[in-house]
């Protein structure tokens, strides 16, 4: 008997949710400042007027905001027009309903059907399509002005507290959704790499649309899961592979003062395309390869190829120079760089989405010791795949 009441018990749990206890001790204390500060500062504007000083509907928001931020529930605009268009509605049907409870079922049903249209759906918006009714005669008397103070100014300083705690905070970014950048590295139209196989953007959408249900979870997370879940499973195939495996470990390196005519021959003796530029400390500092170069060559002149090539790395004599004369003025920085513990399946986006044919791998102290380039990636893959 127990255990079916323990099993019918965890029927209605949800599943538990997989947060750091650092995670969840932030999320308790921005909400405590946001709602201190929140309160006194409207304070300071209400003073003497018969309004509360904070609206019940703010600690709902303030939970949406802290503890799921990343939720389409909890951005800027949902945040704000779930919560300002509820209130708006719900004095608005005060004044031309009579009947309280039938102006209460208008009000809300009204702010549903509006914040669905206007893809601003914010539960806490439902607690304000009610307030204004039942609220008392303060807040009755009030009317519009409650929608201002202090619903407005509440919202707003939620939204200004959201933003800077969510981007202060380790390992969050407020608002969720990023500006979208072309990653087009090369100019066609052809899916990126790694969407031309498996579950793609589109394929996300397509399938939300088809479930037709409001999920709390944004396009760019489901993506972001579904690669993260990927590249677990492909590491329990291919077991622990880590870079420090498969990195070249003898390099050639340059400093920031190695002249360019040195570094060409190192690049040509040693038949390699890229050189890592270390300081002192051998810390990577950035990257020098053979498109540095050719594209520094002033290939618009009418002379050779080869001449102009040798014109620009060949030192300049004297003093003063009006071209690059050394490593560090020509070299791509800041370089992307691994660890030497990081799995080789963590390198993929890296050399597939961003371009990348070479990886400099640094130890804990990010000292460099190694080398990956797509050749060692691609064999290194192949190897786990066949095993």
């Amino acid at each position: 008997m127990q255990a079916r009441l323990f099993k019918l018990f965890q029927t209605f749990m949800p599943e538990a949710v997989t947060l750091s206890t650092g995670e969840k001790l932030r999320s308790v204390l921005a909400a405590f400042v946001a709602i201190l500060v929140v309160g006194y500062v409207t304070s300071i504007f209400v003073s003497g007027i018969a309004l509360p000083v904070l609206v019940a509907s703010i600690g709902a928001s303030s939970i949406l905001m802290f503890a799921v931020y990343h939720s389409p529930l909890s951005q800027p605009w949902p945040m704000t027009a779930g919560n300002i268009l509820p209130a708006l509605i719900a004095v608005t049907c005060g004044k031309l309903i009579q009947d309280v409870v039938l102006a209460a079922a208008v009000s809300l049903s009204l702010s549903l059907l509006i914040m669905q249209l206007l893809r601003c759906v914010h539960p806490p918006g439902g607690a304000l399509a009610l307030l204004p009714l039942l609220g008392g005669t303060g807040v009755h008397e009030l009317g519009y002005q409650f929608v201002l103070e202090p619903v407005g100014l509440n919202v707003l300083l939620l939204l200004v507290l959201g933003f800077v705690f969510n981007n202060l905070l380790p390992g969050r970014r407020y608002p969720a959704r990023t500006v979208i950048v072309s990653k087009d590295i090369h100019k066609h139209d052809d899916p990126a790499a790694l969407d031309r196989l498996g579950v793609n953007q589109a394929d996300l959408h397509n399938a939300l649309k088809q479930m037709n249900t409001f999920l709390d979870v944004t396009e760019e997370d489901l993506g972001q899961i579904y690669k993260m879940a990927g590249m677990q499973a492909y590491r329990r195939k291919m077991g622990e592979i880590t870079c420090a495996d498969i990195m070249s470990r003898d390099l050639v390196t340059a400093e920031y003062g190695t002249e360019l005519e040195e570094a060409w021959a190192q690049l040509r003796y040693h038949k390699i395309k890229a050189i890592p530029v270390v300081d002192k400390a051998q810390r990577v500092i950035g990257i020098i390869t053979l498109v540095d170069f050719l594209k520094r060559a002033n290939l618009k002149t009418y002379e050779t190829f080869e001449d102009k090539l040798i014109k620009f790395i060949k030192r300049t004599p004297g003093m003063d120079s009006q071209k690059p004369e050394v490593v560090g003025q020509i070299m791509a920085a800041p370089v992307y760089s691994a660890k030497e513990t990081m799995h080789i399946v963590e390198l993929v986006p890296l050399l597939s989405e961003r371009g990348l044919h070479h990886i400099p791998i640094v130890d804990a102290e990010r000292r460099l010791v190694g080398m990956v380039t797509q050749s060692d990636l691609i064999a290194a893959l192949y190897a786990g795949s066949v095993n």
